[in-house]
């Protein structure tokens, strides 16, 4: 059967009027089709009056397939701060396009509704999207801060690791020029950039988008290219968790639904044996859940794939044990 060329064109031009109106609210753009992050709203300081650093005090709100949330949660895990700051969880809803709880949490169904309710004692005239992470006060009820690059820094200085830590300070002194460039080049490039990539509205935003990717991936394989294990050298630093998150999802996500295909992840083989060393490190395979990541991902992105359809994939357990063909 042969489909009227009017249905083709019809059908086109309803699907790409629907798929921009969708994509307005899932991902902002500039007028060139660049995916714009939004800036988070609250940003007050872990440490800081009133915000002491107490144990028992503060939840951690995160959602498992998110990477910003991540990177906070791999925090957690590493310097063993789970006993004194509580984690919990919120799922994406695929139907209502928002993260819930599993159970009510401050009698709050849903993560929007916890942000309504700060935004209600708040008095506040502004309506931030509601995202994770979310570092929770349970003294004075509010949200402290929901910026992932920010927190991060905050939870690492504000409590001394536990004893199962697996490692200490993150952030010493004497690494912080270091670990700052390789952070700014990762949010924008990286962390970002699979974003950037997978949210492009243009063709020319995309391979804007791809081409700082793989340049930022060839810097970081060429910083470790020496033998160093960790970008900063001998030490894990934020720098690494920074990074940890989205190439823990790039076979599981970016490379097909955000369309991150230039070239194949294992092309890079230090950062290959990089990412399997750090997945090597106690508590950090408890944050990994990887096919919730693709379950997720493909189902929730309704713009990116309206099929729903769930691709089979390896884990990323199963792909650490991998050994990549030799490069040429």
């Amino acid at each position: 059967m042969t489909v009227p060329p009017l249905l083709v064109r019809t059908a086109r031009f309803g699907w790409q009027w629907q798929w921009q109106l969708l994509m307005n609210g899932l991902a902002p753009a500039d007028d060139k089709g660049r995916f714009r992050r939004a800036e988070q709203g609250y940003r007050s300081v872990l440490g800081e009056a009133p915000f002491s650093a107490e144990p028992d005090r503060y939840v951690l709100i995160v959602g498992e397939s998110c990477p910003w949330a991540h990177r906070c949660w791999l925090l957690l895990a590493l310097r063993d701060l789970l006993p004194v700051v509580a984690l919990r969880r919120v799922h994406p809803d695929p139907h209502g396009g928002r993260w819930v709880f599993g159970e009510p949490f401050e009698g709050c169904s849903s993560l929007a509704d916890l942000y309504g309710l700060c935004q209600v004692r708040a008095a506040a005239g502004s309506n931030p999207r509601a995202t994770v992470p979310v570092l929770w006060d349970r003294h004075t009820r509010r949200i402290v801060n929901n910026e992932s690059s920010e927190l991060i820094v905050q939870l690492n200085r504000a409590f001394d690791a536990g004893p199962a830590a697996t490692v200490g300070d993150l952030e010493p002194a004497p690494l912080r020029p270091r670990i700052e460039q390789w952070s700014q080049l990762l949010q924008q490039h990286v962390n970002n950039g699979v974003y950037q990539c997978g949210f492009a509205r243009t063709q020319a935003a995309y391979d804007e988008a791809s081409t700082a990717l793989f340049s930022a991936l060839d810097a970081l394989e060429q910083a470790l290219a020496d033998g160093r294990p960790w970008l900063c050298g001998e030490q894990l630093s934020l720098a690494d968790v920074r990074l940890f998150p989205s190439l823990a999802r790039w076979e599981a996500a970016y490379a097909s639904l955000f369309r991150c295909l230039a070239r194949p992840l294992w092309s890079f083989p230090s950062l290959w044996n990089w990412r399997s060393r750090f997945f090597g490190l106690n508590g950090v395979a408890a944050t990994c859940p990887s096919e919730a990541w693709r379950r997720d991902y493909f189902a929730s992105l309704f713009p990116l794939n309206p099929s729903g359809l769930v691709p089979s994939a390896p884990t990323l357990a199963t792909l650490v044990e991998w050994t990549p063909p030799q490069q040429p």
